[in-house]
């Protein structure tokens, strides 16, 4: 079986699943693309580098994000008082799209980033069509009434039923919002990546 998708070939090669599809096709392949088995490869020790590179990858692919943002995320994150790391993962955690991910209401992050550009999401009640946008501690994020009978959301308000929330986030009782009550920690944020590796990364 061959495949096509590039989500699936990026999420083979960083050992990570971008997509519900990716996850599927790695359970049944979890080897690297190129390779016709699980054969074990004999390689050399990665350099500093080489890894740092790798754990940025996977971050910024996980956020759906370019390079600039990404560097730029890294550089305010090491300015601000307190752990970097934990700072990084703040600060990329409060992104409107990754909150529309979180809650549910979208399936991937890059989905969640086309609903908050096609203005479907609401953050206290206002239009905000910005996937970058900064969501503070108490606001509320939700789907817009009139979004509501798409099909995706349909689905979505189904399938929340059985979707557990983060600690971070509180899902309100009409199903398609919910609020940002604290900062996440790095331990509560499901992403794979070795955050200080990418701060290191950055500081070279």
């Amino acid at each position: 079986m061959s495949v096509a998708n590039p989500q699936v070939k990026l999420s083979r090669k960083l050992n990570i699943a971008l997509t519900p599809k990716a996850s599927k096709y790695m359970d049944r392949r979890p080897y690297p693309p190129g390779e016709h088995g699980p054969r074990k490869i004999r390689r050399g020790k990665e350099s500093d580098f080489k890894q740092q590179l790798l754990e940025k990858q996977r971050l910024r692919l996980q956020y759906n994000i370019r390079e600039k943002q990404m560097r730029n995320y890294a550089r305010k994150a090491v300015r601000q008082s307190g752990n970097a790391a934990d700072n990084l993962v703040q600060v990329l955690e409060r992104r409107l799209d990754a909150l529309v991910f979180r809650s549910g209401f979208a399936r991937t992050m890059p989905a969640a980033r086309q609903f908050v550009s096609h203005g479907h999401i609401l953050v206290n009640d206002r239009k905000v069509d910005i996937p970058s946008c900064p969501v503070t501690p108490g606001d509320v994020v939700s789907v817009k009434p009139a979004s509501r009978k798409i099909p995706t959301f349909v689905s979505a308000a189904e399938e929340l039923v059985a979707r557990p929330t983060p600690p971070y986030l509180e899902r309100l009782e009409d199903g398609l919002s919910a609020r940002l009550t604290r900062e996440p920690t790095r331990e509560e944020v499901k992403v794979h990546c070795e955050f200080s590796k990418v701060i290191e990364y950055y500081a070279r």
